[in-house]
């Protein structure tokens, strides 16, 4: 594989066409924060503000300035979207909405973490900017994340709870999530100079042994919703759901967490990052359209009709994870075996859904690739999972030996001029 192209290709698609669309088209001049809601040429056609958008907008502003180049105008808008979610993304009960208008004002209220979630890694990542009031962010952040890990394990306290006649189960985005916050909580430790807590580690010790329940051999992946009661996962169709995005995501931060455990505490998870492996590749077999190419939104694990209708749809973000996930797998490994799908994913999601004329990526396509709406940006796609993909594996490309690629030592991707 071209190794020194795929980098190119990479760097022109962020640094050119994705992140300059969101600098030009998404940032308040006169409120602050962002806004959420853009047509494919980066017109504002809904000017509500998602509050989870903000915090990813934030997360990515700041891990752009504090990986790549210390540009002043990403610390401004990471600080702009950060005061704007911090004056008016939490209700006075301390939850988080889930949207605001233009001015901040609230509109709607969501019953689950993911607001707060991502305004905790937001603050974390903004902490190791250098600005002003680091401590306080850090702080906060530590705030947010127990509230977070707390509402998971109790989801009444965000007035969902858990009714008599339905199965208790427990997400792969819970996973995701708990997994993100612990390692986000210890780099951004280490980052200021602090000690982390024990506890955090021991978090991702715990989920690497959780996620295994979650294994469907028959398919070789994981089950979106493993039942906490014991019950069979084929009871129900929302045991039998499986998200081949949410596997392969929580697959590489899980072996983003081996890595943190290994270098860190000096352990050796040999086990579990075989078994990683096996996830990502299942997945991709299990979630691949052997008719139209690309990677279904949901199936069911028995073959059912899932009850979710955009259930054979295919999204930006699992091509976005998949890609991501090879490229991790193979740097680690150096197995040949991950090229081939890589080459598929790459291929597909560059055809599908990159937009060469406006930039940033198309967000939803039916099951034959063909664009089912034009938007660049809603309440569920922002500036998170394309950049962060696509970053994410620029570094991991950086790790590759210069002698797998054509292009020598001289043309390995760099993307951190500090």
């Amino acid at each position: 594989m071209d190794f020194e192209e795929l980098a190119a290709r990479y760097r022109q698609n962020l640094f050119e066409s994705v992140i300059p669309f969101w600098e030009r088209h998404s940032l308040d001049p006169v409120h602050g924060g962002q806004f959420n809601c853009l047509e494919r040429d980066g017109q504002v056609f809904d000017t509500r503000k998602y509050v989870w958008m903000q915090g990813r907008a934030v997360w990515m502003f700041s891990r752009l300035y504090n990986t790549v180049e210390r540009r002043p105008a990403w610390l401004a808008a990471a600080r702009s979207i950060l005061d704007f979610l911090l004056a008016h993304g939490r209700a006075p009960d301390g939850r988080f909405y889930f949207s605001v208008s233009r001015e901040g004002l609230p509109v709607f209220i969501q019953r689950k973490p993911y607001a707060a979630f991502f305004a905790a890694l937001a603050l974390l990542e903004f902490a190791k900017t250098g600005a002003t009031g680091e401590r306080a962010y850090f702080e906060l952040a530590l705030e947010l994340a127990e509230d977070v890990e707390r509402a998971i394990a109790d989801p009444s306290l965000l007035g969902r709870p858990v009714l008599s006649g339905a199965t208790p189960v427990r997400q792969l985005a819970d996973i995701m999530v708990l997994a993100a916050l612990a390692i986000e909580r210890i780099e951004t430790s280490y980052a200021l100079g602090r000690n982390p807590q024990p506890l955090w580690f021991e978090t991702l010790r715990q989920l690497l042994a959780q996620v295994r329940e979650h294994w469907l051999a028959e398919k070789k992946t994981l089950l979106e919703n493993f039942p906490l009661d014991g019950s069979p996962y084929h009871a129900s169709a929302d045991t039998r759901l499986l998200c081949p995005g949410s596997a392969l995501e929580v697959a590489w931060f899980l072996l983003h967490a081996i890595e943190l455990l290994d270098a860190r505490c000096g352990e050796n998870h040999r086990d579990a990052e075989t078994f990683l492996y096996e996830v990502i590749a299942g997945t991709l077999e299990a979630g691949w359209d052997m008719e139209y190419g690309g990677l279904f939104y949901f199936l069911d694990a028995n073959g059912h009709p899932p009850l979710i209708l955009e259930a054979d749809m295919k999204l930006w973000w699992p091509h976005t994870e998949a890609i991501y996930a090879l490229l991790l797998a193979y740097t680690k490994t150096q197995d040949p075996k991950w090229l081939p799908w890589l080459e598929r994913i790459d291929r597909y999601a560059f055809q599908t859904f990159v937009d060469r004329e406006y930039g940033e990526w198309f967000a939803y396509c039916d099951r034959s690739g063909r664009p089912t709406h034009t938007l660049k940006a809603g309440p569920y796609k922002c500036f998170f999972h394309v950049p962060r993909c696509l970053l994410f594996s620029l570094k991991r490309l950086e790790k590759i030996p210069a002698k797998t690629s054509r292009g020598g030592p001289s043309s390995r991707p760099e993307t951190n001029k500090n």
